[in-house]
């Protein structure tokens, strides 16, 4: 009997064991998951307000990138048309200059004409003509244009352009220019007509 209710007594005791082990670690379990909560809570939040991925800048970069490029683009095509346009323009309205100085002359052309229809004497017309004449060198003179003095000058193929040789009267005059045919001019020093020369030989 006595040994029978040793028996129960222990048994007794390591159940009231085991129920107050169980009870412990069910609130250490509670106890950890209340604390494990807000910490599943707060990375939450954490995740919504992430940095971007690099993946992700990338595209914002290449995004913008193209934007610019873009943009220049059409600034690039706008200069293009504006510059075809402009060139067009002044290709037009190029040497207007020179035409509006040269219609004096034109006009005095025209009263030389009407003069000479009812002119009797020749002397007066033509001075009329030396007159336009000069006037109109003198107006290619204010532009830029100035003639060559060729004769007696020795030949430059930069400047002359040879139409024939004629037998030169004495030795000094051989290479040299002995006649022109037309005349050459420059144009702000810049060569626009060679000389038609005939040069001694």
């Amino acid at each position: 009997m006595k040994f029978n209710d040793m028996l129960k007594k222990k048994k007794k005791e390591n159940t009231d064991n085991t129920e107050n082990i169980n009870e412990v670690n069910k609130e250490q379990l509670q106890d950890e998951g209340q604390e494990q909560a807000p910490v599943t809570e707060a990375t939450e939040p954490q995740q919504e307000t992430a940095a971007p991925t690099a993946e992700e800048k990338l595209k914002d970069e290449l995004a913008q990138a193209n934007d610019k490029y873009l943009r220049l683009y059409a600034e690039f095509d706008n200069f293009r048309r504006r510059t075809i346009k402009e060139r067009e323009e002044a290709r037009k309205t190029e040497g207007k200059d020179v035409i509006v100085a040269l219609l004096p002359v034109l006009d005095d052309f025209e009263r030389a004409q009407r003069a000479m229809d009812k002119a009797t004497e020749v002397a007066p017309v033509k001075e009329g003509v030396t007159l336009i004449q000069n006037k109109l060198r003198n107006i290619l003179g204010q532009k830029g244009l100035k003639e060559m003095t060729s004769i007696g000058n020795a030949f430059d193929a930069d400047l002359h352009e040879a139409i024939t040789n004629i037998p030169a009267p004495t030795d000094d005059l051989k290479g040299k220019v002995m006649d022109e045919m037309e005349k050459g001019y420059t144009l702000n020093d810049k060569v626009i007509r060679f000389a038609k020369v005939v040069v001694g030989a």
